[in-house]
């Protein structure tokens, strides 16, 4: 039995109405809303019908790309015009009977259909079977008043699921008109239609509301009250989200038949499987957006869907195209085009999130306007109907009139990016009226994530999110919340500057293999290739070191992962062709230094979420297991690219001189889902410390202190060393001693370098980062004479050795230098600012030990490019690598000296903190 549990009034729109809120589905909502799911399958069914009979129907006739479209878009105009009406109709009369009555008539008209033999006749029926499109916002009045708001959005999620009958027509059709021509198929989907009707009456009984005024004797509101609702600007944005996200995917499961035929040459029977690949999800994923529009706030899912949009619509909008550079050599030609498998993933991905945001568009209706369902509903899901009208016709009149396919994309591109910049501002608008109202106290980065301002939803508490109040120095708030968010935050952030790691150093393994699968480059070229990515990552992590305080470290850990994907794809693709120009790899190499960007952002970040005792082990952990990434990558790659990993999807294999297959795209693809992975935990798992907002300018303080730039140098001698070999020790090995397979060892001497680094944090926090730099300095100077040594003996087991002490030693100064900064701060700010508050002093040094953690980490990361740069330069000028290695010789020897008369010497800054830490020996806790 419905249980009223609340009656209350508002006010919408000027209009007074009552709302009445259950606490349960009504009696007989089970049954309502499948038979409605299952009915509504069929209509839409009949109402794509002609997807695929008019293909049939265009090569009988010989009918323009603009009749074609025309004539699929035909039956999508009636679906949609006639939705206002009947949406009211069945708030007045009765959802039953008012979606009985339309199967009826649409039945009727489709049947009529196989007798029209002239293109004016097809016309006039597909009017008439347009009818069936109008079965939407029937159904959305009808389910929706059998169920209470918290569940309205899963409920209409599953009612709008029958989108997949688009698919079914894709499936099915095709056999049946090829079978029995193109007739056929208009009178089997007719039956079934008939059929469907009788059994939705039987199943089904009238809704609560309609069952409700009979026995009152209430009379329904009139046609004019229901309409004046639709006078709110607020129905009309609505109307505009769903013209692209329902629109948008009804035009595309009309036209991708004839677009797959027409670009890739596929069969009607192909082109309609594949394109049901795009139906099926776009239709079946709405159930699972009304599920999280329930849960988090239909903006939500909106703000998601549309970004999503926008970037696979770009993508899909860029036609084939080849270019022909100017080079001094003569003309450079190379071709960019998407070949049918990513268009296929491409066009699924956006078909997911479009299903999500139909989904999301009418959880607004019944929770803004309750008791307009019928108008609302079915005003938007007119807009949205003309969508699929509009669209298929523009999309036939662009190629006619540009000649490029991908035009309609473009169309597609711009239409998301008006509801994208329209909904941003709106929603801007009231987020700034309600802080005037005093309503919200906090803004974080994106407000517009959050719920508020939609009315009945409250939004569950997440994990991810800003952070108000946080106080790791208070040993009470550490144990029983701080520690196990911080945690949290830093194993996130590790498997992302792990990924960022693993990109960045790429092509310290990808360019020891081009000469041999047929690329003409030179020993000096190849060097660039190693050597760039090195000096973008570190000119990258200048700007990266400031940008937490800014934006915040979960919205900036998701951005800056995601943008792995371009160097990923890049790689991916340009190594299959011998013909791609060096240009392109020179691009290409630069653009993997997004990854090495990263690195300054996590340590910035993860350096707020633990107290001072720890924040040593716990920079240790993130970055030596994020250095971890080198290691990683020199092991798998080797790997991955000698089998077909991605099967067809990946490409075809390249043969080297020696006939041997390798499959060196795999070295970009093999990222891409775990790069993907990585950005949605960070969005979904990581959180904003408030209090670490900053600006810019607050930050650049760090530029006059001297020790700023003392640590940039101290942290060259330690990172610079361990990114720089990462990079240019394949290389070198392979030139100096041609006769050893070094490839196969290139991963250990990174994973040593990175263990090291997470294994030995705890060392400078008990016993002082500056005294343990030193010694770090110090095995360094032994391991170059070593390599020196060797290197001269033409022995290279000695001369891996003395490379893996060298990482070894990198490791540990790694953490060291890092470990050193905190300290620095806090004594330089409070000799800097005495008068300030303890509390101020301490949050500015803080502020001030993540610029300076970051600042450092980018200077260092130079060392990615001088250090093969250096080798190449030696091997080019005189035969040998031993020049390059005096000069870093005479660097350590720098480094220690500065370490010892700045930090660690009598002297020295730090002397009698570490001295003082060391007595006490404190136990500190892994982080």
């Amino acid at each position: 039995m419905l249980r009223e549990a609340l009656r209350h009034e508002s006010r919408m729109a000027g209009v007074r109405v009552v709302v009445l809120t259950r606490e349960q589905p009504a009696s007989g909502a089970n049954q309502a809303l499948w038979s409605s799911t299952i009915a509504f399958t069929v209509c839409f069914a009949v109402w794509t019908i002609f997807s695929i009979i008019g293909l049939g129907v265009k090569e009988e006739l010989g009918l323009s790309e603009t009749e074609f479209g025309l004539l699929v878009g035909t039956p999508i105009l009636t679906g949609s015009l006639t939705r206002v009406f009947l949406g009211v109709w069945a708030d007045q009369f009765g959802g039953r009977r008012v979606f009985a009555g339309v199967m009826v008539l649409a039945a009727i008209a489709t049947f009529l259909t196989s007798y029209a033999d002239t293109y004016a006749e097809l016309l006039t029926a597909a009017l008439g079977v347009g009818i069936a499109g109008g079965a939407f916002s029937v159904g959305v009045t009808y389910v929706s008043k059998f169920y209470p708001k918290n569940e309205q959005g899963l409920a209409l999620g599953i009612f709008g699921a029958g989108n997949v009958g688009s698919a079914v027509t894709k499936f099915l059709a095709p056999f049946v008109m090829v079978a029995m021509g193109w007739q056929a198929v208009a009178q089997v989907w007719a039956a079934a239609l008939i059929v469907t009707a009788v059994l939705f009456l039987l199943l089904t009984k009238e809704d609560p509301e309609q069952l409700e005024r009979a026995s009152s004797g209430r009379k329904a509101a009139s046609m004019s009250t229901q309409l004046a609702i639709l006078k709110n600007v607020q129905v009309w944005r609505f109307a505009l989200y769903y013209f692209f996200v329902f629109g948008a995917f009804v035009a595309l499961a009309l036209w991708l038949p004839r677009y797959l035929m027409g670009v890739y040459g596929l069969d009607v029977k192909t082109a309609g499987m594949l394109a049901a690949f795009y139906s099926v999800p776009a239709s079946l994923f709405r159930i699972y957006g009304g599920k999280l529009s329930d849960r988090y706030g239909a903006r939500s899912v909106l703000y998601v869907t549309f970004g999503i949009s926008v970037l696979t619509t770009f993508m899909l909008s860029y036609p084939p195209t080849t270019y022909i550079i100017e080079g001094i050599r003569g003309p450079i030609t190379f071709r960019t085009e998407m070949s049918l498998a990513p268009f296929l993933v491409t066009i699924f991905v956006l078909g997911f999130f479009m299903s999500l945001g139909k989904a999301a568009v009418f959880k607004h209706i019944p929770v803004y306007y309750p008791n307009h369902v019928g108008a609302v509903g079915g005003l938007v899901g007119m807009i949205g109907g003309l969508g699929g009208f509009v669209l298929p016709l523009a999309f036939g009149a662009l190629l006619d009139l540009t000649g490029v396919w991908t035009s309609s994309f473009v169309l597609l591109f711009v239409l998301v990016s008006v509801a994208l910049t329209w909904m941003h501002f709106a929603v801007r608008q009231m987020e700034h009226s309600a802080a005037g109202r005093g309503e919200q106290a906090q803004v974080p980065e994106l407000p517009e994530m959050r719920s508020f301002g939609e009315p009945g939803i409250k939004a569950p508490p997440r994990i991810a999110g800003p952070i108000e109040d946080w106080r790791p120095e208070d040993a009470d708030f550490w144990r029983k919340r701080g520690r196990a968010v911080a945690r949290r935050n830093l194993w996130i952030s590790t498997y992302c500057l792990m990924l960022s790691f693993a990109v960045w150093m790429v092509w310290s393994v990808v360019v020891a293999r081009l000469p041999a699968i047929g690329f003409d480059f030179t020993t000096d070229q190849l060097f660039w290739l190693a050597a760039l990515p090195g000096l973008s990552g570190a000119t990258l992590r200048i700007f990266y070191a400031f940008l937490v305080p800014v934006f915040g470290g979960r919205l900036w850990t998701t951005l800056s992962t995601a943008s792995l994907l371009i160097p990923a794809f890049g790689i991916g693709y340009a190594v299959q062709n011998p013909e791609t120009p060096y240009l392109l790899f020179l691009v290409l190499a630069l653009l993997c230094g997004l990854g090495g960007g990263n690195f300054a952002s996590s340590m910035a970040n993860i350096s707020f979420f633990f107290p001072k005792s720890e924040k040593g082990n716990a920079l240790a952990l993130n970055a030596g297991l994020g250095n971890l990434g080198v290691s990683l990558m020199q092991f798998m790659v080797p790997v991955v690219i000698t089998m077909g990993l991605f099967g067809a999807l990946g490409g075809q294999a390249q043969v080297a001189s020696d006939g041997t297959q390798f499959w060196m795209q795999n070295a970009g693809f093999v990222w891409i889902p775990l790069i993907m992975a990585g950005a949605i935990a960070a969005w979904f798992g990581m959180n904003d410390i408030l209090s670490a907002k900053s600006s810019f300018a607050d930050q650049a303080a760090i530029f006059g202190r001297i020790h700023t730039w003392l640590m940039c140098w101290l942290y060259t001698g330690t990172f610079g060393t361990f990114i720089g070999m990462s990079a240019g020790f394949p290389l070198l090995a392979k030139l100096v001693f041609p006769e050893v397979n070094a490839l196969k060892y290139a991963f250990i001497g990174p994973l040593l370098g990175a263990l090291s680094r997470a294994a030995t944090g705890w060392i400078s926090d008990r016993y002082g980062g500056a005294r343990v730099s030193f010694w770090v300095f110090s095995v360094q100077i032994v391991a170059i004479l070593g390599m020196i040594w060797f290197l001269d003996a033409r022995s290279f087991p000695g001369f891996f050795a003395m490379v893996l002490l060298l990482f070894l030693a990198s490791g540990v100064g790694n953490a060291s230098t890092f470990q050193m900064v905190p300290g620095i701060m806090r004594i330089e700010v409070d000799r800097t600012e005495p008068a300030l508050p303890e509390a101020q002093r301490r949050a500015q040094a803080e502020r001030e030990s993540a610029a300076v953690i970051g600042f450092t980490s980018a200077i260092a990361a130079y060392g990615a490019f001088y250090i093969p740069k250096a080798y190449g330069s030696s091997i080019e000028l005189t035969g040998t690598a031993n020049a390059a290695l005096w000069g870093f010789l005479l660097f350590y020897v720098s480094c220690a000296a500065l370490t010892r008369f700045a930090y660690s010497g009598p002297r020295g800054l730090l002397r009698e903190a570490e001295r003082k830490r060391a007595v006490q020996s404190p136990t500190t806790v892994p982080a």
